[in-house]
Protein backbone atom coordinates (compact mmCIF):
# COMPACT_ATOMS: atom_id res chain seq x y z
CA UNK A 1 0.00 0.00 0.00
CA UNK A 2 2.71 2.27 0.60
CA UNK A 3 2.99 4.43 -2.63
CA UNK A 4 5.80 7.13 -2.64
CA UNK A 5 6.06 9.26 -5.85
CA UNK A 6 8.95 10.72 -6.45
CA UNK A 7 8.50 13.69 -8.87
CA UNK A 8 11.79 15.54 -10.19
CA UNK A 9 12.67 17.56 -12.63
CA UNK A 10 13.18 15.24 -16.06
CA UNK A 11 16.81 13.14 -16.45
CA UNK A 12 17.26 14.16 -12.87
CA UNK A 13 17.91 11.23 -11.40
CA UNK A 14 19.99 8.11 -12.61
CA UNK A 15 18.90 4.51 -12.97
CA UNK A 16 21.28 4.08 -10.01
CA UNK A 17 20.11 6.62 -8.10
CA UNK A 18 16.26 5.52 -8.43
CA UNK A 19 17.23 2.19 -7.49
CA UNK A 20 19.27 3.61 -4.36
CA UNK A 21 16.00 6.25 -3.84
CA UNK A 22 13.90 2.93 -3.70
CA UNK A 23 15.49 0.64 -1.51
CA UNK A 24 16.03 3.37 0.60
CA UNK A 25 12.03 4.27 1.15
CA UNK A 26 11.66 0.63 1.02
CA UNK A 27 13.58 -0.01 3.93
CA UNK A 28 12.57 3.31 5.70
CA UNK A 29 8.96 2.32 5.50
CA UNK A 30 9.49 -1.21 6.44
CA UNK A 31 11.66 -0.19 9.66
CA UNK A 32 9.41 2.93 10.93
CA UNK A 33 6.10 1.98 8.89
CA UNK A 34 6.37 -1.58 10.11
CA UNK A 35 5.10 -2.92 7.22
CA UNK A 36 6.35 -5.95 4.77
CA UNK A 37 8.34 -4.75 2.28
CA UNK A 38 6.72 -6.25 -0.58
CA UNK A 39 3.58 -3.64 0.58
CA UNK A 40 6.07 -0.78 -0.47
CA UNK A 41 5.76 0.60 -4.20
CA UNK A 42 8.07 3.84 -5.60
CA UNK A 43 7.49 5.25 -8.33
CA UNK A 44 9.16 7.82 -10.45
CA UNK A 45 7.58 11.15 -12.17
CA UNK A 46 9.97 13.22 -14.61
CA UNK A 47 8.37 17.27 -14.55
CA UNK A 48 9.26 18.68 -17.92
CA UNK A 49 11.02 21.29 -18.41
CA UNK A 50 8.74 24.58 -17.17
CA UNK A 51 6.10 21.85 -15.62
CA UNK A 52 6.36 22.97 -11.74
CA UNK A 53 5.55 26.35 -10.42
CA UNK A 54 6.00 27.74 -6.82
CA UNK A 55 4.07 30.60 -5.97
CA UNK A 56 2.93 31.02 -9.62
CA UNK A 57 6.51 31.36 -10.68
CA UNK A 58 9.06 29.09 -12.52
CA UNK A 59 10.11 26.40 -9.65
CA UNK A 60 14.37 25.81 -9.56
CA UNK A 61 14.90 22.52 -11.11
CA UNK A 62 16.51 21.25 -8.49
CA UNK A 63 13.76 20.12 -5.93
CA UNK A 64 12.75 16.72 -5.18
CA UNK A 65 9.03 16.33 -4.09
CA UNK A 66 7.75 12.93 -2.69
CA UNK A 67 4.32 12.36 -1.83
CA UNK A 68 3.33 9.09 -0.06
CA UNK A 69 -0.15 7.64 0.55
CA UNK A 70 0.17 5.16 3.39
CA UNK A 71 -2.02 2.86 5.60
CA UNK A 72 -3.48 4.89 8.50
CA UNK A 73 -2.67 3.95 11.88
CA UNK A 74 0.62 5.37 12.15
CA UNK A 75 1.67 7.70 14.92
CA UNK A 76 2.93 11.01 14.28
CA UNK A 77 6.37 9.81 15.65
CA UNK A 78 7.01 7.38 13.25
CA UNK A 79 4.95 9.73 10.12
CA UNK A 80 7.79 12.24 11.25
CA UNK A 81 10.72 9.41 11.06
CA UNK A 82 10.10 8.48 7.63
CA UNK A 83 10.00 11.98 6.50
CA UNK A 84 13.17 12.86 7.99
CA UNK A 85 15.00 9.91 7.03
CA UNK A 86 13.66 10.01 3.27
CA UNK A 87 15.16 13.65 3.06
CA UNK A 88 18.10 12.89 4.23
CA UNK A 89 18.74 9.74 1.80
CA UNK A 90 17.37 11.28 -1.36
CA UNK A 91 19.68 14.81 -0.05
CA UNK A 92 22.32 12.12 0.17
CA UNK A 93 22.04 10.30 -2.79
CA UNK A 94 20.69 12.92 -5.47
CA UNK A 95 23.59 15.33 -4.04
CA UNK A 96 20.70 17.98 -3.34
CA UNK A 97 20.27 20.14 -0.49
CA UNK A 98 17.81 18.72 2.28
CA UNK A 99 15.94 21.27 2.18
CA UNK A 100 14.97 20.99 -1.78
CA UNK A 101 13.46 17.57 -0.79
CA UNK A 102 9.98 17.91 0.19
CA UNK A 103 7.77 14.88 1.47
CA UNK A 104 4.48 14.96 2.21
CA UNK A 105 2.40 11.82 3.71
CA UNK A 106 -1.39 11.42 3.67
CA UNK A 107 -3.32 8.39 5.77
CA UNK A 108 -5.57 6.46 3.86
CA UNK A 109 -7.99 3.73 5.79
CA UNK A 110 -6.65 0.27 4.91
CA UNK A 111 -10.47 -0.45 4.12
CA UNK A 112 -10.16 1.61 1.41
CA UNK A 113 -7.32 -0.34 -0.72
CA UNK A 114 -7.00 -3.33 -2.73
CA UNK A 115 -3.77 -4.84 -3.45
CA UNK A 116 -3.22 -8.41 -4.85
CA UNK A 117 -6.53 -8.69 -5.11
CA UNK A 118 -6.93 -8.42 -1.71
CA UNK A 119 -8.36 -5.57 0.29
CA UNK A 120 -5.68 -4.81 2.99
CA UNK A 121 -5.61 -5.06 6.30
CA UNK A 122 -5.06 -2.74 9.16
CA UNK A 123 -1.55 -1.67 10.41
CA UNK A 124 -0.40 -4.66 12.72
CA UNK A 125 -2.32 -7.30 11.09
CA UNK A 126 0.06 -7.98 8.08
CA UNK A 127 0.30 -11.69 9.08
CA UNK A 128 -3.34 -13.05 9.26
CA UNK A 129 -3.74 -10.76 6.01
CA UNK A 130 -0.71 -12.58 4.25
CA UNK A 131 -1.68 -16.23 5.82
CA UNK A 132 -5.03 -16.40 4.20
CA UNK A 133 -3.71 -15.63 0.65
CA UNK A 134 -3.49 -18.47 -1.35
CA UNK A 135 -0.54 -20.17 -1.85
CA UNK A 136 1.19 -19.12 -5.45
CA UNK A 137 0.03 -15.32 -4.41
CA UNK A 138 2.21 -16.11 -1.04
CA UNK A 139 5.17 -17.47 -2.90
CA UNK A 140 5.23 -14.55 -5.14
CA UNK A 141 5.27 -12.13 -2.42
CA UNK A 142 7.81 -13.64 -0.41
CA UNK A 143 10.03 -13.21 -3.07
CA UNK A 144 9.88 -9.36 -2.97
CA UNK A 145 10.62 -9.35 0.85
Amino acid sequence: MPTYVCSTAAGRFSPAQRAAIAESITAIHAEEGRAPRYFVQVLFNEVQPKGHFIGGTLAPEGLVWVRADIRSGRTDGQKKAIMERIANDISAVAKVERENVWVYISDIPATGVLEFGHVLPPPGQEEGWFASMPKALKERLQTLS
